[in-house]
């Protein structure tokens, strides 16, 4: 299909004649009309019904003229950025778990983009589907979260797909409730106090070449009767705030985020373990300048919260 005499065609439906169509093309009639039935013949549709009143579309011919104008328009597009000079987007993507010092970070990266073009992807989610959002999806960075004792499994599992990985933090988990909880007011908080009050919690853990059930038992101990299992942190924060029978287990929260929620951040003595946060991304991939930006600002937040 000869590109040319589709633009033809696309002037010829504009028009409605084909005698107006070669005064604006500059193209001789017979030579005009010659180019629209080689390009019906390629199709093998008829485009236009030919009448004495002039050109007048048929419905194969009006389905081609949408698509005709959607390519011609892209060519155009493509010709003016290479002519003109193409305008680069800056273009950053990350996957992450649900972590206030992350988002902290998140905010005040977004702070240092320049008035240049975007795009931006910031997605919250578990290990699972951060690694699979960058083998699969175009995320270019990912952060994981994993308990300590399941190292081997996770850094087994990133080698064997080819995804390089930094430290970004080890950390013990605090507890966050609302200033009206009766635990707030406890300087030494243990398991047992926390029977009875209600757990907010993330309900898809992931631990690599092993049993969701055995995963979930590690992290989700039995000693608490009530839960409730979210998946995103605006509505963690509003049930903290508004049930003073709820906690939560975080990585740390910011002052001004505890502030704004009414929230107070607490010690456990009986929680030991100790959790890894680490950056991944593909071999290869060489991170970018807005990639070493929000790195940045992601060691000053760890630092300052964690």
């Amino acid at each position: 299909m000869n590109i040319l005499h589709m633009k033809y065609a696309v002037e010829v439906a504009r028009v409605g004649s084909l005698n107006k169509a070669s005064e604006t093309l500059l193209i001789a009639q017979p030579n005009l009309s010659r180019s629209i039935k080689e390009l019906e013949a390629d199709l093998g549709i008829t485009i236009f019904d030919r009448t004495p009143k002039g050109m007048f579309l048929t419905p194969d011919g009006e389905t081609f003229i949408g698509y005709a104008k959607d390519i011609l328009k892209q060519i155009d597009q493509v010709d003016s950025m290479y002519k003109n000079g193409i305008v680069k987007k800056q273009k950053f993507s990350i996957s992450v778990p649900r972590a206030c010092y992350i988002s902290d970070a998140f905010a005040r990266f977004s702070k240092s983009l320049t008035d240049e073009p975007a795009e931006i992807f910031y997605k919250e989610t578990n290990s699972q589907r951060t690694i699979n959002n960058i083998l699969n999806h175009d995320y270019n960075l990912g952060i994981i979260r994993y308990a300590e004792n399941y190292d081997k499994y996770f850094k087994s599992m990133l080698e064997e797909k080819g995804l390089t990985y930094e430290m970004v933090t080890e950390f013990t988990y605090s507890l966050i409730m609302s200033a009206n909880n009766p635990l707030a007011q406890k300087e030494n908080i243990t398991y047992d106090d926390l029977k009875g009050y209600i757990e907010i919690a993330h309900a898809d853990p992931y631990v690599p070449s092993l049993p969701l059930a055995k995963v979930v038992k590690e992290e989700l101990p039995d000693n608490i009767d009530r839960r409730i299992f979210i998946f995103e942190r605006a509505s963690q924060f509003d049930l903290l705030s508004e049930n003073p029978e709820t906690f939560m287990w975080v990585s740390s929260a910011p002052k001004k985020v505890l502030e704004r929620y009414n929230l107070v951040q607490k010690k456990c003595g009986d929680n030991k373990k100790v959790y890894k946060d680490l950056l991944i991304y593909q071999k290869g991939y060489k991170l970018t300048k807005i990639d070493k930006q929000f790195i940045t600002e992601l060691c000053e937040s760890k630092r300052k919260h964690i």
